[in-house]
């Protein structure tokens, strides 16, 4: 059997290139020069047989100058290099895995298919299918270097994974269709695992039994290699191209041959009980002649097979029928399907196809929908038939899917629209199977199959012996075969219970007193010592299979979309009963008594085939009116011979009419017909050469991309190749270093509407998006699986990154359903824009079915507002805000200089989705550990749950979570903005402080000069913060200003701690004026420009005292626009309560506490005092959206009020306030309270002379004035800009310049104090409100501002900047 690294291999489609080999030596074993090998068995050099292991040719493994046709090869061959003999009996079954690596990590078993994560969205060709038909093309299609996709409903198992006892065997059951069992009401039934290797289909009057795996029914098929003999061939059910010339078909079962490596039991290996006894039977009944041992795909030699694969001889089990553990059988898998892997093919299991359509245009091909199983999908009932992924076939479909299955696929297709001929479904049959038992007969048969059979009394292969009696009869549907057979023994426990209480069973007749007690003491026998009781009537019990030939009047329907069988009469026919009556010949012949097919009496007269064959038959004539397909499988597209180009059916489903044999032979000439037909329709040229020995667990021996396509891959195409890339080595690695993996499935529904013009980023946004589309009824959902394969990777790395795999629907959108495939699922990904905030987030890439690609970005938000609350925790976890764009290439989605890369591109759509309670339950039976050992998954499952866990509660107890301390290195820092030059300022009373210019940056217009003045405790970082991509100076710069900005003797300097209070900044104020006139005058030197100043906060209450007091002339000044407050400042309640509440003023208190300074900055080595502080601070009221655990961040709260709305905050700002803020005196907070109490600036200590008298606000006659405040402002009260804005109009009235208003107010919504600056969407609600009001003042009432084109501009254009 198979050869080790690790259970993955992923191929790409490149060019075709193979791997080297050395000829004399491979793996170790050496060939003699003359071609002749003994090998070491059992420890003794033994000379090879070719009666017991004759192998192909060498030239298959060795470099041939010149090859002849290897599918034409002559089926004896002398024994060669990598052949060797079976050694004798083995005590235990077991399957060859050969490997060229001794990691102790490796699987046991080689895993050919992909995760589904690593699906192309199209190919040349889809294979629907792995049994002969699917494995033919998928093999062929993939030498002649087309791009492969095979889809198997089941899973990849291979020999030493299959059921051997009946629990097992259970677990793999999946049982569906009509039970109609004629003592009961008929009854649409569907259960079991559905993607179980063994699928048990019901029907009214027969039923069937098929195989769901990688490999198809070969995996529990018998083996028998049976060629249609020409009289059936030549019946009138044939397409003329096939009865007129039966012949025809040789060469393909010489290909077939050549692949599956048939051959009889051979006559020096032990003597088959059940073998003797069918040959003894057929001498009674006069066809000794028509007795021989059959050809069979079970290997009795060690060695690869023709493809390469290495297998192992039979151990003679019996288990056949529930998949051979022994690594003897030639199954589609080992054979044709590991050639299609080694060629290139992709393959992938768990995918159950239900319908095909046309590709809607500018495509071409057609689209193949399945279910995809994997991921436990299938706890979303609803969702698994309902949300289709699909693939995109380019040239061709494939349908081998077995008769049912490819039948159900065209019948559901039909229904979808694919138009076919009103015959799908038609001229079923169940090849005139019949099953019978000869019931404790007078020999030992030893048919009971078993895992650990005794080297001395093996069972064999299920069959090895046929009484063939199809020649020689008038009418060719007389003929019939008889074999014998085995029991797998997952069933031999139960059958003797089936075969007594069951009626119909016919006893020997004329049987004396003696040979009555010696058959009761048998059944005795098997009843107390089990069925391998070598004397009971189990041990001697005959297994018969006839084919023959049945009516062909079956056919397939769709009730509830499920398929179901109906097969007319096939049970009573005249021809079954003569068969039985030779059955009942045959084994009374022997002492047995005959119990015909057990389901024939349990369900009512029902036989069981495991041959199905029709539903889309061949047509007679060419065309649709008697036949789905033409004699080359090409389906029809009605009732003439048109057809559908590409879509071809390869399996059981063609033939038209009962075989009378063993079906697989057939169906695979018929397929490798078709397949040839087809490649030479295309001038496709099939690569013949011979696989090398196969390493399973390695890497396939050929790459390939289409021979015509040399030219450089498409942009597009280039970027799905390095993503998956990118995911498959994520997943070997995973693999190699044996890391374990998790993994969920997920549905989420919602609104989405189509609307380029909903470009903001913000909840108002996503909630009229989705109002809007629930009106219109645009519908959203996805059904969308999340794998990490590395569970430590995805917990550390800072992204907690994994693989989303599914599909989302959304029907206003055109080319629904898109296909998602690599995407990425962020778990609890740090939000970078908002702080102490957690996403999850969802980006990818999805394609339509027409080829139109879109960008998918959601994220739900998870932040402070679920804090001691598992309501919001529950809707911040499964609200979905969701954006849909214009793809973009790689390079421009992974740019750096983005807020959120994933929202760049043109916008499509927008809206909400949600999960709904249902749906949760679904997704929680969805949580999967991966792992190679058991261990391994309880380690991983308790990593993610750790980690889930651990974030959660962070979240849910974010006030009882450790505080966030200031970090040492600067993060975040994306927005340097340098000062073009910095002035040292001298104040009168000799006060040294700073005046920081920058240049305009917009030269096409003239620089005008603009003074912004910065509040209390901060510096000019304020204005120029680097932790935003935009910030105030970047604005006015590109406005054409030249800024300046003071740092004053109360913000952040060394002179701070010095208790100077807001009037004395005044003379700061006056000095940098003064700087600003001596060195940007303005045209006249002589009488400088007045300048337009800016002033936030404290600044500008400090602004209004130099100006109020006649310190700072008015002259000096164009106009001012003044922050949240100006000459009236008036606490919010909050800061208002800390005055009033407190038995002693607040400033005292710390001062007698702390000492006369308060730093907003702290650490963990702060004083015991402060540390105590910090975590008391943890009680302070607040909303709970605006919770957080920064610490300076609270004690910013404490002194001043909280600053900031946190929302308006980008993570890196917040985390690092303490950069931003100096500290406070506690005289100067002395003053502020004052000040803010009273409602009115003032002079210093000790009198506090109110300084907005009504003399004093005459001296601001003439300067307009800009009043404006953040609504949620909890520092100041609304009502101080309220105030001066009421006494400034009452006092001048609207005022006298051209536009008649002086005086403006504005409120600013969503806002709060210090973010009006800092925010980091100001540039877009703040800024440009300010400046028009400094350009109105400036440059006039007409001047409009154009936009300059620079890196703001395209930040904004771009997207990038989020608003």
């Amino acid at each position: 059997m198979p050869s080790a690294i690790p259970d993955i291999t992923t191929t790409g489609a490149e060019d075709i290139e193979t791997a080297d080999h050395d000829g004399p030596s491979i793996n170790g074993i050496n060939r003699k020069p003359n071609g002749a090998s003994t090998w070491p068995i059992n420890g003794h050099a033994r000379a090879s047989s070719v009666s017991s292991a004759d192998t192909y040719s060498q030239s298959g493994y060795d470099a041939d100058p010149n090859p002849i046709d290897p599918w034409n090869q002559p089926q004896i061959r002398p024994h060669q290099a990598h052949a060797e003999e079976a050694g004798g009996p083995r005590s235990r079954s077991y399957a060859r895995i050969l490997s060229w690596g001794d990691d102790p990590k490796t699987s046991r078993f080689p895993r050919i298919s992909k995760p589904m994560e690593l699906m192309r969205h199209s190919y040349d060709c889809v294979v629907i299918g792995s049994g002969y038909g699917g494995g033919v093309a998928a093999s062929r299609m993939a030498r002649a270097g087309e791009s492969v996709c095979l889809l198997e409903r089941g899973n990849e198992r291979w020999p030493g994974e299959y059921p051997d006892g009946e629990v097992d065997a259970i677990k793999q059951v999946h049982y569906s269709g009509e039970f109609a069992p004629k003592w009961l009401p008929e009854k649409i039934v569907e259960g079991g695992d559905p993607t179980g290797m063994y699928h048990l289909i019901f029907g009214d009057c027969q039923n069937a039994v098929v195989c769901n795996g990688l490999g198809g029914t070969s995996l529990m098929n018998a083996n028998v290699y049976l060629e249609a003999n020409e009289a059936t061939l030549r019946l009138e059910a044939w397409p003329k191209e096939i009865r007129d010339n039966a012949k025809c078909l040789e060469e393909y079962y010489a290909k077939a041959a050549e692949v599956l490596e048939p051959e009889e039991y051979p006559d020096d290996w032990p003597k088959l009980p059940k073998l003797e006894l069918l040959e003894k039977q057929a001498k009674h009944l006069n066809l000794e002649e028509k007795f021989r041992r059959v050809k069979q795909t079970t290997r009795f030699r060690n060695g690869p097979n023709s493809c390469g694969v290495e297998m192992q001889a039979s151990a003679l089990t019996g288990q056949d029928c529930t998949g051979l553990n022994d690594g003897s059988k030639n199954t589609t898998l080992v054979t044709y399907i590991a050639d299609a892997w080694n060629w290139g093919a992709d393959m992938f299991c768990e995918a159950e196809v239900r319908y095909i359509t046309k590709a809607p245009d500018p495509e071409t091909g057609y689209i193949v929908y399945f279910a995809w199983h994997g991921r436990n999908r299938g706890h979303f009932r609803a969702n698994l038939h309902g949300d289709l992924m699909w693939v995109h076939a380019k040239k061709a479909v494939f349908l081998g899917a077995g008769a049912i299955g490819t039948t159900e696929i065209l019948l559901r297709s039909k229904n979808m629209g694919l138009e076919v001929s009103d015959k799908v479904g038609h001229n079923m049959s169940g090849n005139g199977d019949i099953l019978g038992f000869g019931y404790n007969t007078d020999y030992e048969v030893n048919a009971m199959g078993r895992p650990l059979p005794s080297p001395y009394h093996p069972v064999g292969p299920c069959i090895t012996g046929i009484i063939d009696n199809r020649e020689g009869h008038d009418n060719p549907l007389d003929g019939y075969v008889i074999e014998e057979g085995t029991m797998p023994g997952a069933l031999a426990p139960f059958l003797q219970a089936i075969l007594e209480l069951l009626p119909g069973s016919i006893d020997p007749a004329g049987e004396g007193l003696i040979g009555r007690c010696q058959a009761k003491l048998a059944r005795l026998g098997s009843a107390f010592f089990g069925p391998y009781f070598r004397k009971g009537a189990i041990e001697k019990t005959q297994v018969y299979l006839i084919m023959s030939h049945d009516s062909n009047q079956a056919y397939l329907t769709l009730k509830d979309d499920k398929p179901v069988l109906e097969f007319v009469g096939v049970g009573r026919s005249n021809h079954v009963k003569y068969l039985n009556g030779i059955l009942e010949k045959a084994t009374r012949a022997v002492g047995g008594t005959l119990v015909q097919n057990p389901w024939y009496a349990l369900l009512g007269e029902q036989q069981v085939t495991v041959h199905p064959i029709g539903g889309a038959c061949m047509a007679r004539d060419g065309t649709g009116s008697t036949g789905v397909t033409n004699h080359r499988g090409e389906v029809f597209t009605g009732s003439d011979n048109k057809t559908h180009p590409g879509l071809i059916v390869t399996d059981a489903a063609v033939i038209p009419t009962a075989l009378g044999a063993n079906p697989f032979a057939t169906i695979t000439a018929l397929a490798e017909r078709s397949v040839d037909y087809y490649a030479k329709e295309q001038g496709l040229t099939i690569d013949t050469r011979k696989n090398a020995v196969l390493d399973l667990f390695g890497s396939p021996q050929f790459k390939h991309h289409h021979k015509s396509c040399r030219r450089p891959e498409p942009a597009e195409d280039a970027s799905e190749t390095a993503k998956m890339h990118s995911a498959k080595n994520a997943i070997i690695s995973a693999r190699r270093t044996n890391d374990s993996g998790f993994g969920f499935t997920e549905v989420m529904s919602g609104f989405i509407h189509r609307d380029k013009g909903l470009k903001r980023d913000n909840v108002d946004t996503y909630e009229l998006a989705a109002r809007t589309a629930k009106s219109l009824s645009e519908t959203a959902r996805f059904f969308l699986s999340v794998q990490s394969f590395n569970i430590r990777s995805t917990v550390n790395d800072p992204s907690h990154r994994a693989l989303l795999t599914g599909t989302f629907v959304c029907p206003t959108l055109e080319g629904s359903p898109f296909m998602v495939q690599r995407g990425d699922f962020n778990l609890f990904l740090l939000d970078r824009k908002a702080p102490g905030t957690r996403n999850l987030t969802y980006d990818f890439d999805m394609r339509g079915i027409n080829g139109r690609k879109l960008h998918f970005h959601g994220y739900k938000v998870v932040d402070s507002s679920v804090a001691l609350s598992l309501v919001h925790f529950w809707k911040s976890t499964s609200t979905l805000y969701v954006t849909i764009t214009e793809p973009l290439p790689e390079h421009d989605r992974s740019c750096l200089d983005a807020d959120e890369s994933g929202l760049l591109g043109e916008i499509v759509a927008k809206g909400i989705m949600r999960i709904q309670p249902q749906d949760f339950l679904s997704e929680v039976m969805t949580l999967t550990p991966t792992g190679s050992s058991i261990l391994n998954k309880v380690l991983s499952a308790g990593n993610f749950l750790t980690f889930f866990t651990r974030k959660s509660m962070s979240l849910l107890l974010a006030p009882l979570m450790p505080l966030q301390y200031p970090v040492q290195t600067c993060q975040g820092f994306v927005n340097s903005t340098p000062p073009s030059k910095t002035y040292k300022i001298k104040a009168s009373d000799g006060v040294i402080t700073s005046l920081k210019m920058w240049e305009p940056t917009n030269n096409k217009i003239t620089a005008k000069n603009l003074f912004m003045v910065p509040g209390a405790s901060v510096d000019h970082q304020i204005f120029a913060l680097p932790t935003i991509r935009y910030n105030a100076i970047n604005y006015f710069c590109r406005a054409g200003y030249r800024v300046f900005v003071t740092v004053h003797r109360i913000g952040m300097l060394m002179v701070a701690q010095d208790d100077w209070t807001t009037f004395d900044v005044r003379l700061d104020f006056k000095a940098c004026l003064e700087k600003i006139r001596e060195e940007f005058p303005g045209p006249d030197k002589n009488q400088p420009e007045p300048v337009y100043a800016i002033a936030h906060c404290m600044g500008s209450v400090a602004l209004s005292t130099g100006l109020l007091d006649g310190t700072i002339p008015a002259k000096w000044i164009k106009g001012i626009t003044c922050s949240q407050v100006f000459m009236n400042p008036i606490w919010n309640t909050a800061n208002m309560l800390k005055i009033m509440s407190l038995p002693i003023p607040g400033d005292r208190l710390y001062r007698l506490l702390a000492g006369d300074w308060f730093s907003f900055s702290t650490s963990k080595n702060d004083s015991l005092f402060q540390r105590s502080l910090n975590e008391l601070l943890r009680l302070m009221p607040d909303s709970r959206k605006e919770l957080c655990n920064n610490a300076s961040c609270r004690r910013t709260t404490m002194v001043l009020g909280r600053c900031w709305n946190h929302h308006n905050l980008n993570e890196a700002t917040h985390r690092q306030i303490d950069r931003f803020f100096g500290g406070v005196s506690m005289t100067l907070m002395q003053a502020l309270m004052k000040q803010g109490y009273e409602g009115g600036v003032m002079g210093n200590a000790p009198l506090f002379e109110r300084l907005d008298t009504k003399n004093n606000i005459r001296r601001l006659k003439g300067i307009p004035i800009l009043l404006f405040v953040g609504r949620d402002n909890a520092v100041l009260s609304l009502e101080s800009t309220e105030r001066t804005y009421e006494i400034l109009t009452d006092t001048f009235g609207t005022g006298d310049d051209t536009s008649g208003v002086s005086y403006r107010r504005r409120v600013v919504p969503d806002y709060g104090h210090l973010d009006c600056w800092m925010g980091r969407n100001a540039w877009k609600d703040v800024y440009p409100f300010v400046r028009e009001e400094v350009d109105r003042v400036v440059r006039g009432e007409e001047y409009r501002f154009q936009e300059p084109w620079d890196q703001f501009k395209d930040l904004v254009d771009s997207g990038k900047l989020l608003y």
